[in-house]
């Protein structure tokens, strides 16, 4: 498995790119969303996924593992192929994409082409509580200059606890003890309300 490429960008187009690793040229099949996040860029770094078939090799490619995982939930769901995927994450940005489909919007799903009602049924009832657990790369907020019920919000869902349940226990928590600066004692009594 070829889990990322690192080279000089040698072509662009919005749904293609091609990487020079070290004189091999590799292409990609990339969503606008990775094509965004590539403008101006020279060179850099892909994160792929290589598809097997029995006629061809195709290697499509992602500017950020959160959607490389995504992409690969999509594909999972009976009748998303990958050019299905790769439209959708073209169509709508990954975490606008998740929240959807967290929240089972499945005419929003629609809205997107190649997806008819049956198939954006099956990908909310499949996918639903997969990306809800997607935690740490959806619902988790930056490390950096958090406060303390960003840290114990940000603890919670990564301990598997529901974004909106924690925010709720979190925001109890505090009123109950505006005083309390311990991040260890906020997780704790947000645990016991949920």
């Amino acid at each position: 498995m070829i889990a990322f490429v690192k080279g000089k960008f040698v072509q662009k187009t919005p749904a293609h790119l091609i990487v020079d690793v070290q004189g091999v040229g590799y292409e990609l099949h990339i969503s606008l969303n990775t094509y965004e996040a590539i403008q101006g860029k020279e060179e850099g770094l892909l994160y792929t996924y290589l598809q097997i078939k029995e006629d061809a090799h195709v290697l499509f490619g992602f500017s950020e593992p959160a959607e490389k995982e995504l992409f690969i939930h999509l594909i999972s769901v009976s009748g998303v192929g990958a050019a299905t995927a790769r439209m959708m994450l073209s169509s709508v940005k990954p975490d606008e994409l998740i929240k959807i489909i967290v929240h089972g919007n499945t005419a929003q799903l629609e809205k997107i082409k190649g997806i008819g009602k049956k198939t954006a049924e099956r990908i909310v009832l499949e996918l639903k509580d997969k990306l809800a657990k997607m935690g740490p790369t959806t619902n988790i907020s930056p490390l950096i200059n958090n406060t303390l019920d960003q840290d114990a919000l940000n603890a919670l869902v990564a301990l598997g606890i529901g974004r909106s349940a924690a925010e709720q226990a979190v925001k109890r928590v505090l009123t109950a003890e505006p005083g309390n600066s311990q991040v260890e004692d906020i997780i704790k009594k947000a645990l016991k309300l949920i």
